[in-house]
């Protein structure tokens, strides 16, 4: 299932395109799924009754799980067809935005004083020198910074990579987690609320629409992204700012945040990136502020199997920071970031988008939550969990 951008910088899809891209979901969504299942069966049948055989226990971890693996025809077969199927992703929209750039720059207008940028702001390496997750160009694109062609890359084929699980604006990552913390805790009423890497501002704007009287703002290192996401913001009527910004380096003064959130950022930098950006993050919060990043669950709360399935992504799938990032302790990283251990903060929010707003509610109501190792982070139709973690500054600060 492919679902259509839900605003006014939507594209004109030919016939051709939206078979193109319906296939391309209907194939990402088999091999997530049904292949994903086959692939289990094989290691269950299989590999893992050989490894014992030979080792005398099963697998430890995950990094001996993709060893046992490697030469098995069923982990052949899924891994290719995966990698191709990623590629054919972003190939079955970049026509599309080709055709579609003299509409894109005449749209910018509308979100343009919304939008701050900043030429003296570089992107990284680890953003321009590769293309993450296989996407032409990253997110910085290889045309003119003033493009706003890899915001609407991006846009389009997250709505074929998605398989309709993220919501007609995907969204869900940011719904599920403003739902959960503007219940879970009704007394927070941030007034200033930062998103890291926001890209285009998907999971942005889903706290202006839970704190509408808060000053709402995206940052990210690529302009293209900030313009697109900017214009995005504008035509659905959410009045959230786009300012480019590397969140190692916040132009933002002491104690001026009461909410910094991320989504799925954290896994595309370094752990010397993330340990500054920690920093960052504990510089510019309030006194009672709140650290929150919506992210893969660590392999430390994952079964050997489960938390190798995830780790795919950092071989395969052009992801180089993802299992250094995915094999630290979460309560350890806000530690060594100056957070007190008694302030961190851990659950798992079902997907609005899966599950309902109710399971939200419910997971609210619940004492704890532990990470569901086969549904948590992972993108299949068996329905989704997010993991969430981060700390509040100490009101004391």
């Amino acid at each position: 299932m492919v679902v259509a951008l839900n605003h006014a910088l939507q594209p004109e899809l030919s016939a051709e395109d939206v078979a193109r891209q319906r296939f391309v979901s209907g194939l990402r969504g088999f091999v997530l799924s049904d292949l994903a299942g086959d692939l289990r069966r094989a290691y269950d049948a299989r590999v893992a009754p050989r490894f014992q055989g030979v080792h005398g226990r099963l697998p430890a971890d995950g990094d001996e799980v993709h060893q046992a693996l490697r030469t098995d025809p069923t982990f052949k077969a899924y891994s290719s067809l995966r990698v191709t199927a990623q590629k054919m992703v972003w190939d079955s929209v970049t026509p599309v935005v080709a055709r579609q750039r003299a509409a894109l720059e005449t749209a910018a207008v509308a979100g343009a004083d919304r939008l701050k940028l900043d030429s003296t702001v570089k992107v990284p390496r680890s953003v321009s020198a590769i293309d993450v997750h296989f996407m032409p160009g990253s997110y910085s694109g290889e045309g003119a910074a003033e493009e706003m062609a890899p915001g609407a890359i991006y846009d389009q084929g997250f709505a074929v990579f998605s398989m309709g699980l993220m919501g007609d604006n995907f969204n869900d990552i940011g719904r599920s987690m403003a739902r959960y913390i503007s219940r879970k805790f009704p007394d927070f009423h941030p007034q200033r609320i930062l998103d890291l890497g926001c890209t285009i501002g998907h999971n942005t704007l889903p706290w202006k629409e839970a704190y509408p009287d808060a000053a709402v703002t995206g940052i990210d290192v690529a302009a293209g992204c900030l313009r697109y996401g900017a214009a995005r913001a504008a035509s659905q009527g959410v009045a959230v700012q786009f300012t480019q910004m590397n969140a190692e380096q916040l132009d933002l003064p002491d104690h001026s945040v009461d909410l910094v959130f991320s989504s799925m950022f954290l896994h595309e930098l370094s752990l010397k990136s993330i340990a500054r950006v920690f920093a960052e993050i504990r510089r510019v919060l309030r006194p009672g502020g709140l650290m929150l990043h919506m992210e893969l669950p660590p392999n430390t709360q994952m079964g050997a199997f489960e938390g190798f399935y995830l780790d795919w992504d950092c071989y395969y799938n052009v992801e180089p920071f993802y299992k250094a990032f995915r094999d630290q302790e979460p309560r350890e990283l806000c530690r060594k970031a100056g957070f007190a251990p008694q302030h961190y903060l851990q659950f798992v929010v079902p997907s609005i988008c899966s599950y309902g707003e109710s399971a939200v509610d419910a997971a609210v109501a619940a004492e704890e939550r532990e990470v569901n190792k086969e549904t948590t982070g992972r993108l299949s139709h068996g329905g989704i969990e997010w993991f969430g973690f981060g700390a509040w500054q100490d009101a004391a600060q």
